[in-house]
């Protein structure tokens, strides 16, 4: 008995012996732990600050979220933001006893180590806290075996003990739930919630949290659009759950569990959603770069000097790198949690790309279709020769990342052109909805110019800030941004300024002048003799208001002959047109190459009384915590007087009351005060209207993709046709939504002490000119047209 005794002793002490050394090995590797000597251990200002990459989100004026950019598409949702489903699935599933314990819980660690070990059950569960899962999540990458995880469990626990001292209970379920990462580039609940249910976290069912919250075990295992079944029996078990939890009753869980999942998917891609054009180009506004010669080519040398004026005078431009954070390094818009609050405005944002849509789909390219149907160079005109036509898709082939890829592999020119011409699996864009087909590259190539396109910007004359930003039809297809990167021939749209300087020197729109061909001497010793379109009044004394109205090249080039193309010039960059154009004689008739931005932003010079405005696209922007970091402000300087500004404004209504813009009032019956110009550039290359209302400007073209591409017939092809429309439509909806505060009463203010006889005695209407529902009768076509030349 006493051996056996003292065995039973011995054993105890062994026992005992073994706990104690395995308490003073765990508290030795705590220590170790603690202390980083085991590997990176966060400090205190890294527990205070966990680093986590946010988007950064563009917010519209009018409070609505436009897209973000983002390594990781993660935005921060506040605790008050979160939906009492989220937090009531999360802690049910995850850690019922989280709001009990801190940071460790001992009672859900001895389950998991006995039931997973000694039971063997593979499906007892983890017995990882909230708390120890954020740890993970902020501070760990997967581990590459077994006795590292080891470690790296241990660790968890002491940055799991340390995240509760330092956080309260809702900080932590915050952060976890702003970290966790999904699939389909959703990275946090709150863009959890918007790519799978469209939803905002603060109005997510109990239902569509579970699956949220169920799908945290494995993203990828638990994916609603592949595997939707395994997903309904996943969310099913997190609202059995909650129903243990008591967070719902039997009869709640009994009517959800039957409910399908009622997806909303809405995957986040930049390509698509609100204003892509518009946040493509604040991206790259943002992150230029400070403007080097070297890095521009040789033929790029006013491109180069825009851009480091702009360097110079716009804060925005290269903000990334004119802006440093406390610490010196740069601000980062991929992961940096910033918030940049724009000018524009989403309802007026979506009218415009409705309206873009509407015309160029609806109108314009059926009737396009239908006018190069059968024709063997289509699209382009039917002026062109066969070598032009090769020559133009040999360099479009040649532009394209197939070819370049090609070259970079060597493969010779003929391979190439093979390749080329073989079919292959593509998603094409059409007017109905992209369509999977058979196309070879070459047609794919023709099948994309067969597109015409269009731009639209909207400013507010008086405060510069930019309302609406459409670049083309459909940013995915349609990179090419014509609203703020692409430059167009102007043609009669730049008339008003050669008006301009008119108006300045003493001139009235009333004041009458012979309506004869002008002819230039030039320097080569030619002569240039512009011609009109048509003959009406030939011959006559005509006010200078009808000649603008009816765009007729004699009166603009008569008064171009008044001054000299040098001061049209220096009139034209004093109003807020940037780009460089030649002084010659030409320049009346719009013979240089304008940017729609800048081309609006002029046209709101005389409506904020001559004082021209810097566009505007940022008034502020703010760093992840709401601080301002950022503000911007209008630039103004006067450029015109408010006494010229009021005339060219009213020449610019004589347009539309009688002029090429009439069938603003006789389709569209428009009644508020409207002025506007149409601009058509030689061969229908090129279709403009510019459009002012007492507190909105706006501009757009319309084209193709090269100026070879074009209606033939002038009565499509002409700017009043082409652009005008997508003006109208836009304006429509705007008129029409009372929460805009722009109707058709708005006026436009007269200056000051201001008396000149503005009621012109050929001002006129010809209602006789105009069919029922607006269009321009046949006969009258060419007398309208505003031809370049």
């Amino acid at each position: 008995m006493e051996s056996n005794s003292l065995i039973v002793k011995r054993l105890i002490i062994w026992i005992w012996g073994i706990v104690a050394a395995g308490i003073i090995l765990f508290s030795f590797l705590f220590i170790l732990i603690s202390n980083g000597l085991l590997g990176f251990m966060p400090s205190f200002e890294e527990l205070e600050n966990p680093k986590s990459n946010l988007a950064t989100e563009i917010i519209s004026s009018d409070h609505e979220v436009l897209g973000s950019f983002y390594r990781e598409n993660r935005s921060f949702a506040k605790y008050k933001e979160l939906s009492p489903n989220i937090i009531n699935a999360l802690v049910a599933t995850e850690d019922v006893r989280f709001y009990d314990h801190s940071g460790v819980d001992s009672r859900g660690l001895a389950r998991a180590i006995f039931k997973t070990a000694v039971l063997r059950q593979q499906s007892s569960g983890g017995g990882s806290t909230i708390t120890q899962q954020l740890a993970k999540l902020l501070f760990h990458d997967s581990a590459p075996n077994v006795l590292d995880r080891l470690i790296q469990k241990l660790k968890e626990w002491v940055i799991a003990v340390k995240l509760e001292r330092s956080y309260t209970k809702e900080e932590i379920l915050t952060m976890y739930l702003n970290k966790a990462a999904f699939i389909y580039d959703a990275y946090g609940i709150k863009s959890a919630a918007k790519t799978f249910f469209n939803s905002s976290t603060d109005t997510l069912k109990v239902e569509e949290a579970a699956v949220i919250i169920g799908m945290l075990k494995n993203p990828a295992l638990f994916n609603p659009i592949r595997r939707p079944e395994i997903t309904q029996q996943r969310r099913n078990v997190v609202l059995s759950q909650m129903k243990k939890a008591k967070y719902l009753t039997p009869e709640e869980y009994d009517s959800l569990s039957a409910l399908p999942m009622n997806l909303r998917f809405n995957r986040i891609d930049h390509k698509e959603g609100p204003a892509p054009y518009f946040r493509e180009y604040l991206r790259l506004h943002m992150t230029a770069n400070e403007p080097k010669r070297e890095n521009y080519a040789s033929y790029q040398t006013n491109k180069f000097i825009e851009d480091s004026i702009m360097w110079q005078n716009d804060d925005l431009y290269g903000w990334i790198n004119k802006n440093f954070r406390a610490d010196g390094t740069k601000y980062n818009i991929y992961k940096d949690g910033l918030k940049i609050y724009t000018t524009l405005d989403s309802r007026m944002q979506n009218y415009a790309e409705n309206a873009v849509k509407s015309h160029l789909g609806k109108t314009i390219q059926p009737a396009f279709f239908n006018e190069k149907k059968g024709r063997t160079r289509a699209p382009f005109s039917k002026n062109i020769s066969q070598e032009q036509y090769e020559s133009i898709l040999s360099k479009a082939m040649k532009s394209t990342e197939r070819y370049r890829s090609l070259r970079r592999n060597k493969v010779d020119i003929d391979s190439i052109n093979k390749v080329f011409e073989t079919e292959y699996p593509m998603t094409v864009f059409t007017w109905d909805g992209e369509k999977d087909t058979l196309m070879t590259p070459m047609d794919s190539i023709k099948h994309y110019k067969y597109h015409l396109r269009a731009g639209l910007i909207s400013l507010d004359p008086l405060s510069g800030h930019i309302k609406a930003y459409v670049g083309g039809p459909n940013f995915k297809h349609f990179m090419y941004d014509m609203a703020g990167k692409g430059k167009r021939q102007v043609g009669s749209t730049i008339k008003p300024f050669v008006y301009t300087l008119a108006m300045q020197e003493g001139h009235t729109p009333c004041d009458l002048v012979p309506n004869i061909p002008q002819t230039f001497y030039l320097s080569t010793g030619k002569t240039w003799t512009p011609r009109n379109s048509g003959d009406e009044r030939a011959g006559e004394m005509v006010s200078l208001k009808w000649g603008l109205a009816n765009s007729n090249n004699n009166i603009t080039a008569w008064v171009m002959k008044q001054f000299n193309p040098k001061a049209i010039e220096a009139t034209i960059h004093e109003i807020g047109i940037k780009s460089s154009m030649d002084p010659v004689p030409s320049l009346c008739l719009g013979t240089p190459d304008f940017g729609l931005i800048e081309m609006t932003s002029a046209y709101g010079t005389f409506v904020n009384k001559g004082v021209h405005i810097e566009p505007m696209m940022v008034t502020r922007i703010e760093d992840r915590y709401g601080n301002i970091i950022s503000e911007f402000h209008p630039q103004k300087r006067e450029a015109i007087s408010a006494s010229t500004a009021f005339l060219m404004i009213n020449l610019l209504q004589g347009v539309v009351n009688q002029g090429t813009g009439m069938r603003l009032r006789y389709r569209y019956k428009f009644t508020a005060e409207i002025g506007g110009k149409t601009g058509t550039t030689q061969n229908n290359s090129d279709g403009w209207f510019m459009g002012i209302t007492p507190n909105l400007v706006t501009g757009v073209w319309a084209g193709g993709e090269d100026r070879d591409i074009h209606f033939d017939n002038t009565a499509l092809g002409q700017g009043a046709n082409m652009a005008l429309p997508i003006f109208a439509l836009y304006m429509k909806d705007i008129y029409d939504n009372e929460d805009i505060p722009i109707t058709q009463e708005d006026k436009f203010e007269k200056p000051l002490n201001f008396n000149i006889n503005l009621k012109c005695t050929d001002e006129h209407i010809a209602a006789d000119k105009f069919t029922d529902d607006g269009d321009i009768q046949p006969d009258a076509q060419k007398a309208n047209q505003d031809d370049f030349f």
